[in-house]
């Protein structure tokens, strides 16, 4: 079974807190095997098993207090 790679983008992330806050909210959908968040380029590239769906990542984001502004 092959991966998923997935780069969203993401407003209001800062530092090194926000990527780890936005990390640990998305890491939790199910699937998911590894986030990698970047403050500087506002980019959250997501590895999973299958494709996510992008309410499920936005839900995340948001719950993170981040916004999701669209894919990469």
């Amino acid at each position: 079974m092959s991966n998923v790679t997935t780069v969203y983008k993401v407003s209001g992330m800062t530092c090194g807190h926000c990527e780890g806050a936005v990390s640990e909210e998305v890491s939790e959908i199910e699937g998911v095997s590894s986030v990698k968040a970047v403050a500087s380029t506002g980019e959250v590239t997501v590895v999973s098993t299958a494709e996510l769906d992008d309410e499920a990542v936005r839900a995340a984001v948001d719950e993170a207090g981040y916004e999701l502004t669209g894919r990469a």
